[in-house]
């Protein structure tokens, strides 16, 4: 540690730019390493935009930097990109949501807490990386990030070592200071030096009274005091209360003196945008580093600069190793030499997020307060089958790297998975200029839970109906009972009729049981009206009072067609795309132009151009379109940045 303070004196005079790079010209010096050319500009802008913003620049945007002739336009890129908080937050947030357990489009159980809203304004007004954990150690009332302390309560008998000020030790010391304690919470470790006293003694900052010490879940007998896993830190009263525990606990991870905070810090960020850690794996900072002198310089540097996460980001995407060509070698290698950063594969959501600013086919994401849905980027909603192929995690524990090898079922889900094949025929549609306006509801109840709400609506002039009852987020969908209840058609004075089809019964709270077409989550159901001149239906939409315990948490929302519905939209959108859809649609040279340049960041080959337009030609150009866009999006050049 003594070595980061004296060179924190020595650079506060000295260019912390010049302190990076000349470090690591020192180090390719040292390895006989032939200092890299940097990578062309457009390779340049396709990285930034994907670090920064986590999509790929359009052709105008590319155009914009190609063209620009200023020597310092690179950095003024990076400045560019970092100042837009909206795309920077919402990129970056899925980074901090891996490693805080985090997550978004999922229903939380028990006393579990999400953090979103304070991570996205912490993000987005870019507090200092010491303020930021201070607040997660020691959370502000009211609004604080308490989530990450209370952590995952899980259901049923869990060992000694899950329960949540283990669970708060266990987090903070692998994502603030590299150091994994999951063994050492049940027995002293075989593998490290870290004892059971260890993280019980940081696990009592988390807890108002003294912890009963377990080994491997049997009572030892002996009970736990606050104690930080380097003493040299400071101590705590054992008779502290929780809130001045947590103060001091945040006050020793966070100290100048502990120099291991930043060091682990920009070590991950380091990681995360050179495909390797200067010391790997990034849970283990006891390990060596491939240069001791380019990581001591990079913690200074962030100290110097007031803990500022975005100046680490743009310290380290304008120094000469980011703009060095990618290098493919051995990541567990035993005599490591850094000649370039490795090639990365997209992350799930800048795999997602990058096709739909390509196609301008957005997911929506439904708001339950209103009638109306906006665009979303991936990281919001619920994951689905691709993007769990792709490493997007179930946030139940800390994930400080994802799994990024190719698999099996990734290569089935990708060739013959539902959310891949319809996402590229929308986007065929939509790049053609033949995507459909979705219907309109009739009904939309928006999402009720215990209340149900009646339903009575003009239908006259309609052939068909369309029922459906959609999932709005219930904690256990499959154990909500839903439906129409007393459903009947109605035609001017005849007496109405009820629906064939409810056959069960529902039973709404203070009410008697009603027949009732019951569906499961999500459902839909078509009545044929042709012909017969109904001009009314009426029913009671609800969920049966069997289902409002709060394990199942039910959220419905029914609504009603006259036309076949769009299930992709099923509610009228607000707002407009992350991306601004592009106007050079409709086919021929210049989609296919655009296509390769926003998708690859470069023109098509000759040959490429001539297999894509034979993709187009023929009676079925949007399947062609689909083929060539599967055939782009698949291509490692698309899936990695290089």
């Amino acid at each position: 540690m003594r070595p980061l303070i004296l060179l924190l004196a020595a650079l506060a005079t000295a260019s912390a730019a010049d302190t990076v790079d000349s470090s690591l010209q020192a180090y390719w010096a040292a390895h006989g390493v032939t200092v890299p050319t940097p990578v062309s500009d457009a390779v340049f802008a396709r990285r930034a935009y994907l670090d920064v913003w986590g999509f790929v620049p359009t052709p105008a945007q590319l155009s914009e930097f190609l063209d620009d002739r200023r020597p310092e336009k690179r950095r003024l890129l990076v400045e560019q990109l970092l100042a837009n908080r909206r795309n920077y937050s919402e990129h970056w947030v899925s980074f901090w949501n891996d490693l805080l357990r985090n997550d978004e489009g999922v229903i939380y159980h028990g006393d579990r807490q999400t953090i979103t809203k304070w991570l996205l304004r912490a993000l987005e007004d870019n507090m200092p990386y010491d303020r930021f954990v201070s607040a997660l150690l020691n959370p502000p009332a009211p609004d604080g990030p308490a989530g990450f302390l209370i952590g995952v309560n899980w259901r049923g008998d869990v060992s000694a070592s899950q329960t949540p000020p283990l669970q708060a030790a266990q987090n903070s010391a692998q994502v603030f200071l590299g150091i994994n304690l999951k063994c050492n919470s049940c027995h002293d470790s075989f593998i490290s030096k870290w004892k059971l006293k260890d993280a019980y003694g940081l696990a009592s900052f988390f807890s108002d009274s003294a912890l009963e010490i377990y080994r491997c879940d049997v009572k030892t007998g002996e009970k736990s005091a606050p104690k930080f896993l380097f003493p040299n830190m400071g101590s705590v009263d054992p008779e502290a209360s929780l809130a001045e525990r947590r103060a001091a606990v945040a006050r020793f991870v966070t100290a100048p003196e502990n120099t291991r905070f930043p060091r682990t810090f920009v070590n991950r960020v380091w990681r995360r945008l050179l495909g390797r850690g200067l010391v790997e794996p990034v849970d283990d900072m006891d390990r060596k580093p491939w240069s001791d002198d380019l990581l001591n310089a990079l913690a200074a540097d962030f100290v110097e600069h007031k803990y500022d996460i975005e100046f680490l980001i743009e310290r380290i995407m304008t120094s000469a190793a980011y703009q060095s060509p990618a290098v493919v070698t051995a990541q567990k290698e035993k005599n490591y030499v850094f000649r370039g950063p490795l090639p990365r594969r997209l992350t799930a959501e800048q795999f997602a997020d990058s096709i739909s600013a390509i196609t301008g086919e957005w997911r929506l994401r439904p708001l339950s307060e209103t009638r109306a849905s906006t665009y979303s980027r991936e990281w919001r909603l619920k994951s689905t089958p691709l993007t769990r192929t792709l490493g997007r995690p179930i946030r139940d524990q800390v994930y400080t790297e994802r799994a990024e090898d190719a698999t099996t079922l990734q290569a089935l889900e990708m060739v013959n998975g539902e959310t891949m094949a319809g996402l590229l025929r929308r986007g065929a549609l939509r790049l053609l200029n033949q995507l459909p306006p979705a219907p309109a509801s009739v009904f939309d109840s928006g999402s009720i839970g215990a209340k149900p709400v009646e339903v009575d609506i003009d239908i006259t002039g309609a052939k068909k109906l369309w029922l459906l009852t959609e999932d709005a987020d219930s904690y256990d969908r499959a154990r909500v009972v839903a439906g129409w209840a007393k459903a009947e058609l109605a035609a001017g004075d005849a007496p109405p009729v009820a629906l064939a089809e409810a056959k069960g019964s529902l039973q709404f709270k203070d009410k008697e049981p009603a027949p009732a077409l019951i569906t499961a989550l999500p459902s839909q159901q078509v009545i044929d009206l042709d012909g017969k001149g109904y001009t009314r239906f009426r029913a009671t939409a609800g969920v049966d009072q069997q289902s409002l315990p709060s394990e199942i948490n039910p959220h419905v929302r029914f609504l009603v067609f006259t036309q076949e519905p769009n299930r992709n939209q099923l509610v009228r959108v607000e707002g407009e795309p992350p991306v601004a859809v592009s106007s050079e649609n409709g086919g021929g040279d210049k989609l296919i132009s655009r296509l390769y340049r926003h998708a690859l960041g470069r023109d098509p080959l000759p040959a490429e151009r001539r297999v894509a337009r034979e993709f187009l030609k023929g009676k079925h150009p949007v399947e062609g379109l689909q083929d060539l866009l599967w055939a782009v999006f698949l291509s490692p050049e698309f899936q990695f940045i290089y």
